[in-house]
């Protein structure tokens, strides 16, 4: 006999479908009918009708003029109050503006999800190379300079999770052996810097260096993304490296307010991901 107020169903809970709606959104599908959201979720439509209205009125979707839904502003609002976003990103902001006047490519900022980077922020100029990044959006971080900044200060477990794969190929010069990617995250920890040479495209050259936080654990990542043919990376090097130490300074890294080592003493790290 059924105990009263057990579940006899298999029906997922309302949070994992509320959350399910919202996962329905994507940057190639930011707008969705009630039929759309219904068909991407395999929610009843009276269950989805009522769900979506629910969300409208608290803030989470909006509902345009042609009847499609969009994430709305309220989760803009709630998002805004974590931690690893805009304080993080405004600290970053002036010497991501820096290093993008240098060059007038990509400088990005990023932060470790898993295996994954997510993009806080990108400077971007009309002429610079392409890149497949947004700012918000997810990479597989042994992809990325950013990432193999990031896994190469991570937890220990998280490393391991990420060496024994498997490991997205995107071009043929993409780390895809878990061997690999031990000895470049211990390159990256002796060096300071991750350089990520056509992991991605081919025509795409990234440096990037961590950035540290009050209690010095790494927090986000800084990378400058240019073109392979156009860059030396070793010249990039050293404006990454402030670039980031700035940031850290910035968020009272106790590391970024001693003097950084003599140049002369640190050999030039060697690009990864050929």
């Amino acid at each position: 006999m059924t105990q009263p107020g057990r579940r006899t169903g298999t029906r997922p809970p309302v949070t994992r479908r509320v959350l399910g709606i919202l996962e329905a959104f994507t940057p190639e599908r930011p707008a969705l009918t009630l039929t759309e959201i219904c068909r991407r979720t395999g929610l009843p439509l009276a269950t989805a009708h009522r769900l979506v209205g629910e969300l409208v009125a608290w803030g989470a979707l909006e509902r345009g003029d042609g009847g499609a839904y969009r994430i709305g502003l309220r989760l803009w609002e709630v998002a805004s109050l974590a931690p690893r976003g805009p304080g993080l990103r405004e600290a970053a902001l002036p010497f991501m503006e820096d290093l993008y006047e240098a060059t007038h490519q990509n400088v990005q900022l990023a932060v470790l999800d898993g295996l994954e980077v997510i993009y806080l922020e990108r400077l971007s100029g009309r002429d610079a190379v392409h890149v497949f990044t947004r700012v918000g959006g997810r990479f597989p971080a042994h992809a990325t300079g950013v990432g193999l900044a990031l896994l190469a200060h991570a937890d220990p477990e998280l490393q391991e999770r990420a060496i024994a794969g498997p490991l997205r190929r995107f071009t043929p010069k993409t780390i895809c052996s878990g061997h690999q990617l031990r000895r470049i995250l211990a390159e990256v920890r002796r060096t300071g810097v991750a350089i990520s040479d056509g992991q991605v495209e081919l025509f795409a050259l990234s440096v990037a260096a961590p950035v540290h936080g009050p209690d010095d654990s790494v927090v986000a990542a800084l990378s400058i993304v240019v073109p392979a043919d156009a860059y030396d990376p070793r010249t990039l090097v050293p404006v990454v490296r402030a670039g980031a130490r700035g940031i850290s300074r910035a968020l009272g890294a106790p590391s970024a307010r001693r003097p950084p080592a003599s140049a002369a003493r640190e050999s030039s790290p060697a690009p990864t991901g050929r």
